[in-house]
């Protein structure tokens, strides 16, 4: 019995205690966190929905001499989350045979700290997790990256989305293999055209 008292008395110890540790280790001040997104959590609002892509990458020398630009055509489905704080969306790219090509998919959450959005990009095929950031600039979101190519030479990725409306929206991706000094532009385009304002799951 004393031992079971004993064991009784020191958890209700611990258990009065919890709340005094954790003000201790998070700073008695500490802000509380907000639960509300700012208005600035909806930029990405344009991507929410189901899209059909056209899709254009760049190729030179004696690739596009010999079989021309590939055709290759694609959609994209994003979805509202993470209780208004961002969206998550999924990109698949097929050939003209309908070949599975890419499937990649973000989480986009915004940062008002840094008031920019942080981007976390799954390449599926190549099991691949990379971190980028984007920012709305005037009437467009514009994202920064690193990223390796397919030689395992690493590059800055520069990614635009422009001309966006209700229901169309452009997007480019250019490179830069000298820390943003020169870009190779265009290595990515996409035109984007709805097809519905909700994307299934």
């Amino acid at each position: 019995m004393r031992a079971r008292s004993i064991v009784r008395a020191a958890l209700l110890a611990l258990v009065v205690a919890a709340p005094a540790v954790a003000r201790a280790q998070h700073g008695a001040a500490a802000p509380a966190r907000a639960t509300r997104p700012p208005r600035e959590a909806a930029q990405y609002d344009f991507l929410v929905g189901q899209w059909e892509l056209t899709v254009t990458p760049k190729v030179g020398g004696l690739v596009a001499r010999l079989h021309g630009v590939p055709r290759l055509r694609g959609s994209w489905k994003a979805w509202r989350a993470l209780d208004g704080w961002g969206v998550e969306d999924e990109l698949r790219v097929v050939d003209e045979s309908g070949n599975p090509q890419s499937l990649t998919h973000f989480v986009r959450v915004y940062d008002p700290a840094a008031r920019r959005w942080a981007v976390s990009t799954v390449d599926a095929y190549r099991q691949q997790v990379t971190q980028a950031t984007a920012r709305w600039a005037g009437n467009e979101m514009v994202g920064m990256g690193r990223g390796m190519d397919g030689d395992g030479k690493p590059f800055v990725s520069r990614t635009r989305v422009t001309r966006i409306t209700p229901n169309a929206f452009r997007y480019q991706q250019d490179r830069s293999y000298d820390d943003g000094k020169t870009w190779d532009e265009g290595r990515l385009v996409m035109e984007a055209k709805r097809v519905a304002a909700v994307a299934p799951r």
